[in-house]
C-alpha cells in the first residue's frame, strides 16, 4: 500500500509532511532498490523505505528537513537493512551453534565488505552497476504472470499508488493490490536474486522490461492523476532505464526501438506546458521549444533498431516511427498523416489493442477528415477496456467539434473531464466544452 504522511490528520499544504511525502514519493525506488540490494528481498526493503520515511516524519518536524533527504532517507534505510541483516547472520551463527539441522531455513548468507556498504559481495562480471535496473529484473522474474510484474515494478520502481496502477493498466485497484502482494510473496518464496540476469534468463524478462520502462515513462509524461501534467522525475527514471538497457543488449532491436521512442518524447516536454503548468496540446506546441540534442538521439536510435530488428519492425520501433514523422515535421498540419495511419495499422496487425484503434482514428482524422475518423472512434464505444478511459470521449468531442456538432462535443469534452483524475486535464478539457458554447 502506498505510505502517506499522517493519514488520520490533515497536515498543512506546506508543511513539512507535505515536504516529507514529496521527497518520498520521488525517492522511494532508489530507497527500495539500494536497499533491496543488501537484504535481497523487494518485500521486506519496501517496509524498510517505509520505516525510513516515519523516521522522517517523527524527526524533521522537529530538526527541519535536511539539506539532502533523499540522502538522509537513503542512509536511515539502509542502516536498517544491515542491522536486520546482522540479526539475521547472528542468528544463523546461533543455530549453527546448537547444533540443529536448519540449515535450509537459515537466510542466505551475505558476503563480506567487498561493496561501499559492506554487504555486497563480488560483482558478476555480465552484470551492471544499476540497482534500479536490477529491481527491474527481479520484479520481472518469470516466476511472476506479466499482470504481477508490471504491477509490482511500477508499484517499486515507479513510486506509483495501486490506484495509479490501475488506472494505466485499465483493472480494478483491489486487483492491482493482490496482484502487488502475492508478488512479493512469490519472489520471496522462491529467493529470487536481485540481480540483472544474462543469457536465456535475461531474454525471457526482456519484454516485461521493455513494458514496465514505458509504462514509468508515459506515468511521468502525462500523469494519471494529481495537480501536475508531468512528473520529470519517473520521466528520467524511463529514460535513463531505456538507455542503459540500450547500452547492455545492443542487438535487440525493440531495446532501441523503445530507447528511441522515449528520446523523441521527451524532445516535447518543454513545450508541453503552458506558463501555468497546464497541458498544451500537440497541436498548440511551440515546435521551436522541441529539444533537438533528443530528436538526434532518437532518430540514431531508431537506426540502430532498423539496423539490428529481424523479423519486421516491433511494436515500440513502430511507435518510434510514428514520433519520428511529427519530429521531422514543421507544423502539426504538415506532418505525413497518411504514413503515420499506416504505421498503425502495423502496429494493430502486431499487437491488437483499442487503445491503438484510437490512435489510429485521430490520424486518420487528419489524413482522411473528421467524418471518417468517427466512424471507427464509434466503433470502439463498447470495447470493456475503454469504458472509462477519458480518451476516448475527449477524441469524440473533438469530432464533433470539428464537425460543427458543438452540442454533442460538449457533452463529451465533459465526460471526459469526469473521468479523468489529473486535475491539470481536467480543466483543459473543461475549457474545450466551454469553448462549444
Amino acid at each position: 500500500m502506498a505510505v502517506t504522511a499522517h493519514s488520520s490528520e490533515h497536515p498543512r499544504p506546506d508543511g513539512p509532511d507535505r515536504a516529507i511525502e514529496t521527497v518520498f514519493r520521488i525517492e522511494s525506488p532508489r530507497l527500495i532498490a539500494g536497499v533491496a540490494r543488501i537484504v535481497r528481498d523487494v518485500g521486506i526493503a519496501e517496509e524498510l523505505a517505509q520505516d525510513a520515511m516515519v523516521a522522517a516524519l517523527e524527526q524533521w518536524p522537529r530538526a527541519g528537513v535536511p539539506d539532502n533527504p533523499g540522502a538522509w532517507l537513503m542512509t536511515t534505510a539502509k542502516r536498517r537493512a544491515i542491522d536486520l541483516v546482522r540479526r539475521r547472520e547472528r542468528y544463523a551463527r546461533k543455530l549453527e551453534e546448537m547444533g540443529r539441522d536448519l540449515e535450509t531455513a537459515a537466510p542466505p548468507h551475505i558476503a563480506g565488505p567487498d561493496g561501499p556498504d559492506g554487504f555486497d559481495g563480488p560483482a558478476d562480471p555480465d552484470d551492471i552497476d544499476d540497482d534500479l535496473l536490477r529491481l527491474v529484473f527481479t520484479a520481472c522474474h518469470p516466476v511472476l504472470s506479466a499482470e504481477a510484474r508490471i504491477a509490482l515494478t511500477l508499484r517499486l520502481l515507479g513510486g506509483l499508488t495501486t490506484a495509479e496502477i490501475a488506472r494505466a493498466m485499465l483493472v480494478p485497484e483491489a486487483t492491482v493490490a493482490q496482484r502487488i502482494v502475492r508478488a512479493k510473496r512469490t519472489l520471496a518464496a522462491k529467493g529470487v536474486p536481485f540481480e540483472v540476469p544474462y543469457g536465456a534468463d535475461r531474454e525471457a524478462r526482456l519484454g516485461s522490461v521493455l513494458e514496465v520502462i514505458y509504462l514509468i515513462f508515459n506515468e511521468g509524461y502525462a500523469a494519471t492523476a494529481g495537480d501536475d501534467w508531468l512528473r520529470p522525475s519517473l520521466c528520467e527514471d524511463g529514460l535513463r532505464l531505456a538507455r542503459v538497457l540500450a547500452g547492455l543488449m545492443p542487438g535487440e532491436g525493440e531495446v532501441h526501438g523503445l530507447a528511441a521512442l522515449l528520446e523523441l518524447q521527451a524532445s516535447r516536454t518543454a513545450a508541453r506546458t503552458g506558463p501555468r503548468g497546464e497541458p498544451v496540446l500537440l497541436a498548440d506546441q511551440n515546435r521551436r521549444h522541441w529539444n533537438q540534442p533528443l530528436i538526434r538521439r532518437g532518430f540514431a536510435a531508431l537506426a540502430r533498431a532498423r539496423a539490428v530488428s529481424t523479423g519486421g519492425p516491433g511494436p515500440y520501433e513502430l511507435q518510434a516511427a510514428v514520433a519520428a514523422c511529427h519530429a521531422n515535421a514543421l507544423s502539426y498540419e504538415d506532418t505525413d498523416w497518411p504514413q503515420i495511419v499506416a504505421l498503425y495499422e502495423l502496429l494493430a496487425a502486431r499487437t491488437p489493442s483499442p487503445v491503438i484503434e484510437l490512435n489510429r482514428a485521430v490520424a486518420v482524422s487528419m489524413a482522411s477528415g473528421p467524418a471518417q475518423a468517427l466512424r471507427l472512434v464509434d466503433a470502439l464505444a463498447d470495447e470493456p477496456a475503454l469504458k472509462d478511459y477519458h480518451l476516448l470521449p475527449s477524441v469524440r468531442g473533438d469530432l464533433l467539434l470539428r464537425l460543427g456538432r458543438l452540442a454533442e462535443a460538449r457533452g463529451e469534452f465533459e465526460r471526459a473531464a469526469g473521468l479523468t483524475r489529473n486535475g491539470r486535464e481536467r480543466e483543459i478539457l473543461l475549457g474545450r466544452a466551454g469553448e462549444c458554447g
